[in-house]
């Protein structure tokens, strides 16, 4: 017995370079009030510290300000990458922050093109 299934035809299947960008948009705004979350924590711990402020009230690793203000600038950084992305810019990063994996630089210099004469 043969049994055939009959199914609508559905748009076709794209392979766009960008397709993603308005997820991208979507968590580089909810990365920004994450961001400033952290950082007013960091400097909350800070002004405590300083004797500015009321008693921290998180124990253990985040009980260091350097952790939430280390912790804000990489959610900064992930919401304006993001952001860039979603809009359609070009995102521009650091070169330490950009992995290219497989790829070794030589430490010998280019052979020259120039040829003896």
């Amino acid at each position: 017995m043969n049994v055939r299934i009959r199914l609508r035809i559905g748009r076709p299947v794209q392979r766009k370079h960008r397709k993603n960008r308005h997820v991208a948009l979507a968590f580089g705004a909810l990365l920004v009030p994450a961001s400033l979350m952290a950082y007013v924590l960091g400097f909350w711990r800070l002004a405590s510290d300083m004797g500015m402020t009321g008693e921290f009230t998180i124990n253990g690793l985040f009980s260091h300000w350097q952790v939430w203000i280390a912790l804000a600038a990489l959610l900064h950084l992930g919401a304006t990458v993001l952001s860039r992305y979603g809009r359609g810019a070009e995102v521009l990063l650091p070169r330490v922050l950009m992995f290219r994996l497989g790829h070794v630089p030589s430490a010998e210099p280019a052979p020259s093109k120039r040829q003896a004469s």
